[in-house]
């Protein structure tokens, strides 16, 4: 399936917790959409990976993605090597994205960081006709990047406010991964996304940004460079900084 958006991460609930909102949007605005996972989160502290894989099956069709795949790269073990590289690269012919939505680049957990940098190569080494594949060459028109732990100023900020509610539906399938997911889960070791207002966080977080733009709710984003804007009426003519 040619699709219009990939969003990529480094496990399973790493997109939703994001920019799920975003996600959200854009199959609501018409465009198709999926998530690859790179992991299964296999070496998670909380949840098997069939478990993981279920949620965040679970949370696909919540999200009403075109594509949900969960690759089988090794989890906490994400390398910059040619055979991880070429397993993106397959993926990226497949699926022939215009646009990769990928993790900021720096972030405290160094599997989000390899992704950043994996994901980067991959999509420009993807277009290259002579790096086979039997698949044919395809390079996405451009990356923008999510933050996880690690706030950034942004390149721009989504609005979500419409769409933030099914965002935390599909957060909130990752039951595993919670307070309050059940008796598993409750025996669980404590992780940050397991503290009671982890929730609470995920809000706060998106109503500050949401609060930058004038908004309820917002996601930022990240774009190597400066933007180019081509009519500058158009482009900011509907703004305002007297809210």
């Amino acid at each position: 399936m040619k699709l219009d958006v990939l969003a990529f991460g480094a496990h399973p609930d790493d997109v939703e917790l994001s920019c799920g909102g975003t996600i959200v949007k854009l199959k609501q605005q018409g465009y198709r959409v999926g998530i690859v996972s790179l992991t299964r989160a296999e070496r998670g502290t909380r949840g098997d990976w069939q478990t993981r894989l279920r949620e965040f099956e679970e949370s696909a069709r919540t999200m009403g993605l075109d594509v949900a795949e969960a690759l089988d790269l090794p989890d906490a073990a994400i390398e910059l090597t040619p055979e991880h590289r070429g397993r993106l690269i397959q993926v990226i012919r497949e699926y022939r994205p215009d646009l990769v939505i990928a993790p900021y680049w720096k972030d405290r957990h160094p599997d989000h960081v390899k992704t950043s940098r994996l994901v980067q190569e991959a999509a420009y080494y993807s277009g290259l006709a002579r790096l086979e594949t039997d698949q044919p060459p395809h390079r996405p028109r451009t990356i923008v990047y999510y933050p996880l732990y690690l706030d950034f100023q942004p390149s721009f900020v989504v609005d979500v406010t419409e769409t933030f509610e099914r965002k935390l539906q599909a957060i909130q399938c990752y039951r595993s991964q919670f307070h309050g997911g059940g008796p598993e889960s409750s025996q669980a070791p404590p992780t940050l996304l397991s503290a009671p207002d982890f929730l609470d966080y995920i809000i706060t977080r998106a109503k500050y940004w949401g609060a930058r733009i004038g908004v309820r709710y917002g996601e930022p984003f990240r774009w190597h460079g400066p933007i180019p804007v081509e009519d500058l009426v158009r482009t900011f003519g509907h703004l305002s900084e007297l809210r």
